[in-house]
């Protein structure tokens, strides 16, 4: 039974699929219920879920909870630049997208103590935002201070520091380096669940190390991006002693 169970969901996905790529379906466009659907092709909800999470899974189908299942819509990539950690200021500041922020303090434990080299136990605050546009999430990320680097009016919705959070940025003063680790692999539970795609999507994986100029790390930041939805730009400037002098 569970080999005809999985064949029928295959099925199933690979008809709904056609009429997605043929245009039968429009980007947008809200599927049948989940019993609609598995009235049509005489199989449990349980078989069409499966079917219907195959397609999730290929970036197809987009489940809004509350809602219903949607024909998704082609995502327009964002930008991220390396060395600032920002979104293009273009996109970032498009009316379409909004991006819920909320900032509290934890105890800093296990690979945060090593990366912000601060002792166990030690009070930081962690600032999560996750970025929409319309209701597709394209963005998630988690931003780690110590406590007492925190800028005034983070945890009180400062508008400024908020602002600065919509767009990714370092939120205390400018640091003197940053070391960023970049990697595409398949996304946790969590994160899964937050950016609306299956598991066996790809997301493109940023953490960002910010050091001050006395070598204080000031901020870490873990930045995930579904692998569709962003393209990463890494600028190097050379040093002025690497530079030719012209005379």
């Amino acid at each position: 039974m569970t080999d005809s169970m999985r064949s029928r969901h295959h099925d199933i996905a690979d008809d709904l699929r056609q009429q997605i790529t043929a245009g039968s379906m429009q980007p947008g466009e809200r599927l049948l219920s989940e019993a609609g659907l598995a009235d049509r092709y005489k199989v449990s909800t349980v078989t069409l879920r499966r079917a219907l999470a195959v397609l999730q899974g290929e970036g197809l189908v987009e489940k809004i909870h509350g809602k219903g299942n949607f024909v998704r819509r082609p995502h327009r990539k964002m930008l991220y630049v390396g060395g600032w950690g920002t979104l293009d200021p273009w996109t970032a500041a498009e009316p379409a997208l909004r991006v819920t922020v909320r900032s509290t303090t934890v105890q800093a434990q296990a690979n945060l103590t090593a990366l912000l080299k601060v002792p166990a136990g030690s009070p930081i605050v962690e600032t999560t935002c996750l970025s929409y546009r319309g209701e597709s999430p394209h963005g998630l990320a988690r931003i780690y201070m110590p406590r007492d680097l925190l800028p005034a009016g983070v945890l009180d919705d400062d508008s400024t520091c908020r602002d600065a959070v919509t767009r990714f940025a370092v939120l205390g003063p400018p640091p003197a380096t940053f070391r960023e680790t970049v990697c595409a692999r398949p996304p946790t539970p969590d994160e899964a669940s937050a950016l609306r795609i299956g598991y066996a999507s790809v997301v493109l994986s940023i953490t960002r190390i910010a050091t001050d100029s006395t070598g204080r790390v000031v901020e870490a930041t873990f930045l995930t991006f579904p692998g569709d939805r962003v393209d990463a730009v890494f600028i190097t400037h050379h040093g002025p002693d690497e530079r030719q002098d012209p005379g």
